[in-house]
């Protein structure tokens, strides 16, 4: 019986990652891979993107966007979140595989006691503002690189600021 649980939960895990983007490995080789082939074809931005940190006050996104343009529609952003609730929860002191995003709003990053951040997290010097969230959300590994979280990212600007005025309205 107890094998049978052991094997269950590694399904269960197996699910969890697959859901937020898969792991980081499989993520980042379709990257290397383009720029190992035709380095010359690939923007200087894009080849520097993979492995340059983004300044903790830099809220710049690839797609050119800016939350600041943005309206967020919070009962959106709560459909949206349905994909961060495999690894997160709204609810305070409740950790799962990621923490818990109660309050994350004008939190420094890698605070939360209890959960087991990746020295990426905790040296990078970030505050989470709605800016510098809806620009981590676009590609995590891009602002955080060597972050454990494995979720590619929102491809949306507006799925972004949709959970961010979700998160800011649930989570006071």
């Amino acid at each position: 019986m107890s094998n049978l649980r052991g094997y269950l939960g590694l399904i269960a895990l197996s699910a969890a990652l697959a859901a937020c983007g898969g792991k980081k490995e499989e993520a980042a080789a379709p990257a290397e891979a383009p720029a190992a082939a035709a380095p010359a074809a690939a923007p200087a931005a894009d080849a520097g993107a993979a492995t340059t940190k983004v300044a903790a006050d830099n809220t710049d996104t690839l797609d050119g966007t800016k939350f600041a343009d943005m309206k967020g529609d919070a009962k959106h952003g709560e459909a949206v979140f349905t994909q961060c609730k495999t690894c997160h929860v709204i609810d305070a002191g409740v950790n799962r595989i990621g923490p818990s995003l109660h309050g994350i709003i004008g939190r420094k990053s890698g605070q939360i006691a209890g959960f087991s951040y990746s020295t990426a997290n905790k040296e990078s010097g970030i505050t989470w503002t709605p800016a510098k969230l809806y620009q981590y959300l676009e590609k995590p590994a891009r602002v955080v690189p060597g972050t454990k979280m494995a979720f590619a990212g929102l491809a949306k600007g507006q799925d972004r600021a949709d959970v961010i005025a979700y998160l800011t309205e649930a989570t006071k």
